[in-house]
C-alpha cells in the first residue's frame, strides 16, 4: 500500500547501505520492535510513545526493505492516556493480534491492552485492557504451546523488589487472562530486565530478554538469553551472555522478537542507538541472524544490514486527499486540524495554554544530518513554519508571522524569540532548517525563491541538545501557532539527508 502524498528522494548519507555493513532495516525512532511472518509477508510494529497515530505498521517480503502501511490505531483507544509502548504482534486462526502497553486514564497505571484485525493494512479494533497488574504491566509477549496460549510480561519494575518476567494462560480467543501468574525469570542482580520473547527449539524454551537501562544517553541495554526444558522454568542463564551489547557503530541493543523465514532461518529484529546520531534519531530497527550452536544448542546473534534499503529523503507535495503515513503528532498537547486542497496543506489545531509550541505535524528523522524545507503560502497573525519538536515545551523553529520571519524556542517552561527579520514583499516565503548531528541547527529564509538568507543566532549554530525526551527522538516538521481560524498554508515539505 503506497503512503499517500509521499515521494521518496535519493539519499546521500554516510549511513546509506552502500557505506557500511551494519545498517538499520527500519531507520529512525522504532523502539521495541515486533514482527511476524504470514506466508511470504513480514509485518512489523514498534513503540510510538506519545505520537499519534499509534504504533506504526510496516510490511516486507525480505526483512531488509520495509514499506509503511499505516498504524495499529488511527484513533486513541478510549481507555488510554498515553505511553504507547512495546506492541507485540501475534497471529492465530485467521486473526491478527496486537498486545500493547498504554497508561490507563483513570490512574496513569501502565496496562496491557489487546486489539485484533483480519487485515493489518486496514488497522485494528481495540478490545480494551487485557491485563492490569500492580503498579505496571509492560512488554507483553504471546506464544502458543500445545494448543494453549500464554502471555508473558514484565512486572514489579516500579516496586522496591526484584523485577520478574511473569507468565499466565490466555483464553482460546486470546482476549482474556486465565489462571494464576507464574515466574519465568527474576532480576536478582538488580540490573533491570524486560523486552522478552520466547522460542522453543530442540527440547528447550529459549527466553531472550534485555537487561539494563533501555533509553536515553545513560542507556545500558543488552540482549541476553536463558533456557529451560519446561515453559514454566526453571531457566538457566547462558554463561556467554550478553549475546549482543555494542558494536563499532551501535549501542544499547535490545528488546527484539524472533521470526523464522520460509527457508527455515531465524532472525531477530531489535532496536539500538547509532553512536553517531545517538538520542537524536532514537532507537532504530536493526536485524540480526540467529545462529544456533550445533553442539550445545545456545544461540549467537550476527548483526546484518549490509543490504538494507538506503536511507532516503522525502518530499510531500500534499497532492493526495489523505495525510501521508509519515506524519505524526503529540496527541497529548494538540489536536491538529488539516485540509489538503490543490497541492496545499492548511494546518491549524486546538492547543491548551501550557503548550508553548503550537500544533506540530512531525516525521521520524532517519539520520542526524539533514535539511528540511517548506514554502509558506499564507500571511496572517499566526506563526507558520518549520519546527524541531521534542515536546510541547521543548522545541525550536523558524516561521512566518505576518510580514516577519521569526526564529524562536520553547525551553524550560518559557517561550522566547531569538531573532526577527522583516519581509519586504508579499510573495510566498521559503523556510529552511539545516540540522547536523541531530541538534546543531541553522535557519534560513528566501523571498520569492531568491537566494537564501541565514538568520543568525548566538554562536556558530543553535544547540538543540536539550530537545530529546528520555524515550524518543526529537522530530522535524511543520508548525502552526495561533487561532484555529488562521490556518497555516504550505505547498510542500521536504527533507534531504546529507
Amino acid at each position: 500500500m503506497e503512503s499517500p502524498g509521499l515521494k521518496e528522494t535519493p539519499g546521500n548519507h554516510p549511513q546509506d547501505s552502500s557505506k557500511g555493513k551494519e545498517n538499520p532495516v527500519i531507520p529512525g525512532d522504532f523502539a521495541d520492535p515486533s514482527l511476524i511472518r504470514r506466508g511470504n509477508i513480514y509485518y512489523a510494529t514498534g513503540t510510538s510513545s506519545e505520537w499519534a497515530p499509534h504504533f506504526p505498521l510496516f510490511r516486507s517480503t525480505d526483512l531488509l526493505h520495509w514499506q509503511p502501511i499505516g498504524y495499529v490505531f488511527s484513533q486513541t483507544p478510549s481507555w488510554a492516556a498515553g505511553s504507547f509502548w512495546a506492541p507485540e504482534l501475534f497471529y492465530r486462526k485467521g486473526t491478527y493480534y496486537v498486545y500493547y502497553v498504554a497508561r490507563r486514564k483513570s490512574d496513569g497505571v501502565s496496562c496491557i491492552g489487546v486489539a485484533t484485525s483480519k487485515d493489518p493494512g486496514k488497522g485494528f479494533t481495540d478490545r480494551g485492557i487485557l491485563l492490569a497488574f500492580g503498579k505496571e504491566a509492560i512488554d507483553p509477549f504471546v506464544l502458543e504451546e500445545g494448543g494453549q496460549l500464554y502471555i508473558t510480561w514484565k512486572a514489579y519494575g516500579l516496586d522496591q523488589r526484584p523485577i520478574e518476567i511473569l507468565g499466565s494462560r490466555l483464553s482460546d480467543d486470546g482476549l482474556k487472562v486465565e489462571g494464576e501468574p507464574f515466574t519465568l525469570l527474576r532480576d536478582d542482580a538488580g540490573k533491570g530486565m524486560e523486552g522478552q520473547c520466547l522460542v522453543k527449539r530442540g527440547g528447550f524454551y529459549y527466553l531472550f530478554y534485555s537487561p539494563g537501562n533501555c533509553c536515553g544517553r545513560q542507556c545500558s541495554y543488552q540482549v541476553a538469553v536463558a533456557r529451560s526444558a519446561a515453559l514454566r522454568g526453571p531457566y538457566t542463564e547462558f554463561a556467554g551472555n550478553p549475546l549482543l551489547a555494542e558494536t563499532e557503530a551501535w549501542q544499547c541493543s535490545g528488546h527484539g522478537t524472533l521470526v523464522t523465514s520460509k527457508e527455515g532461518k531465524d532472525f531477530y529484529l531489535y532496536h539500538a542507538y547509532s553512536k553517531a546520531d545517538g538520542v537524536y534519531t532514537g532507537r532504530q530497527g536493526m536485524l540480526a541472524e540467529v545462529q544456533w550452536d550445533g553442539q550445545d544448542g545456545w544461540p549467537a546473534l550476527q548483526p546484518l544490514g549490509e543490504e538494507a534499503a538506503a536511507i532516503r529523503g522525502f518530499r510531500d507535495d500534499f497532492s493526495k486527499a489523505a495525510l501521508s503515513y509519515a506524519w505524526q503528532w503529540d496527541f497529548r498537547n494538540s489536536q491538529p486540524e488539516w485540509k489538503m486542497d490543490k497541492g496545499h496543506l492548511y494546518l491549524s489545531g486546538q492547543t491548551d495554554t501550557a503548550n508553548l509550541t503550537g500544533t506540530a505535524l512531525t516525521v521520524r528523522p532517519l539520520a542526524g544530518d539533514y535539511e528540511m524545507t517548506t514554502e509558506v503560502t499564507s500571511r496572517n497573525p499566526a506563526l507558520q513554519g518549520l519546527v524541531l519538536y521534542g515536546d510541547a515545551g521543548q522545541s525550536v523553529g523558524v516561521g512566518v508571522t505576518g510580514n516577519t520571519v521569526t526564529v524562536w524556542e520553547a525551553r524550560n517552561q518559557r517561550r522566547r524569540v531569538l531573532r526577527e527579520e522583516k519581509i519586504q514583499g508579499d510573495t510566498p516565503v521559503r523556510l529552511k532548517m539545516k540540522v547536523e548531528k541531530g541538534y546543531q541547527c541553522r535557519f534560513y529564509w528566501s523571498e520569492g525563491g531568491k537566494a537564501w538568507k541565514e538568520v543568525k543566532t548566538a554562536g556558530d549554530y543553535y544547540s538543540g541538545d536539550f530537545l530529546p525526551p528520555w524515550d524518543r527522538s526529537p522530530r522535524p516538521g511543520l508548525v502552526h501557532r495561533g487561532a484555529a481560524g488562521e490556518a497555516a498554508g504550505f505547498n510542500f515539505f521536504e527533507i534531504v539527508y546529507r
